[in-house]
């Protein structure tokens, strides 16, 4: 089995590179791809950079040249619901574009044309074996909608719009763009995000995103030994 291991920006990956074995390197449309084990687990890790777009190109990458057969998505997003906390965990049931919006010709928020899909599914069994982990680390945790968008949610309005369109728990840049690539493949995927600004302010996640990264990091080496 090999693992496709992506985070949006360099702290999210970095902390992980001490544990890859017989590490290999390539770079395919300037993202970097190291190929290695991890636990007795042959995973590709790549650093996709920020936004859908980028996230999109890493994912299908992994997917089609490195030919991965499950995806977990890790990293850092803003809360959307008061009980999530700095340092808590948003695992996703789903994923959700929030600014997917064609509702002008009568399509509901969010749906992907083409494919007719609002919210893409994660993967019951990964979000299992990640749960477990949570729990035993005594991480607070909470399943829900990720809504991703290429927007830095930094604002009441902004989160509050969110969270009531969709009923989103957390926000993000990236995984809704790696589900979609994901559902398109038919390839199982997982994401685990470490909240890193609370309120959804700037300030939180200048302070507390290195550290929910470090927490990303820790949790994803528990799965892999678990997946072997």
């Amino acid at each position: 089995m090999r693992i496709g291991i992506i985070g949006a920006m360099q702290m999210e990956i970095e902390n992980l590179k001490p544990s890859i074995q017989n590490a290999e390197i390539e770079t395919l449309s300037g993202i970097q791809f190291i190929k290695g084990d991890v636990h007795g687990v042959e995973i590709v890790a790549a650093v996709s950079g920020v936004g859908k777009v980028f996230a999109a190109v890493c994912t299908e990458i992994m997917i089609l040249h490195f030919g991965v057969e499950k995806v977990i998505n890790i990293g850092v997003a803003g809360s959307l619901v008061k009980d999530l906390k700095v340092l808590d965990v948003a695992v996703a049931n789903s994923a959700v574009q929030h600014d997917m919006n064609t509702t002008a010709i009568g399509d509901p928020a969010g749906l992907i044309s083409g494919i007719n899909v609002i919210n893409f599914e994660a993967d019951k069994e990964l979000n299992k074996l990640v749960c477990e982990v949570l729990d035993e680390k005594e991480i607070y945790h909470q399943e829900g909608i990720i809504a991703s968008g290429d927007l830095f949610v930094d604002t009441d309005k902004q989160r509050n719009n969110i969270h009531v369109k969709f009923d989103a728990i957390a926000a993000d840049m990236e995984g809704a763009a790696i589900a979609h690539v994901c559902y398109i493949n038919q390839i199982p995927f997982t994401i685990i995000r470490s909240i890193s600004d609370g309120d959804g302010s700037a300030m939180d996640y200048n302070t507390f995103a290195g550290k929910a990264a470090e927490q990303s990091i820790s949790v994803i080496l528990s799965v892999l030994s678990r997946l072997n």
